[in-house]
């Protein structure tokens, strides 16, 4: 009885292996394109970004990456 409750456990785990490979074969999610109808414009002002720069806020940051534990 053990052997063919082994088994049985191997054929249900082999069908539901073979049930999730082809689900991902035959059912898979359709690949993202970018659309090119919303670009109305490709080139780039440096200028206006160099002057927007300005406008930015600025956030303080505490530099640890030289802080050892050791204290040295």
């Amino acid at each position: 009885m053990p052997k063919f409750r082994s088994a049985l456990i191997i054929a249900v785990i082999a069908v539901i292996m073979v049930g999730i490979g082809a689900k991902l074969i035959f059912m898979t999610a359709r690949t993202a394109e970018a659309d090119s109808h919303s670009i109305k414009n490709v080139s780039v002002n440096v200028s206006a970004m160099h002057q927007n720069t300005k406008n930015l806020p600025v956030q303080p940051f505490h530099d640890m990456s030289l802080v050892f534990p050791d204290g040295n």
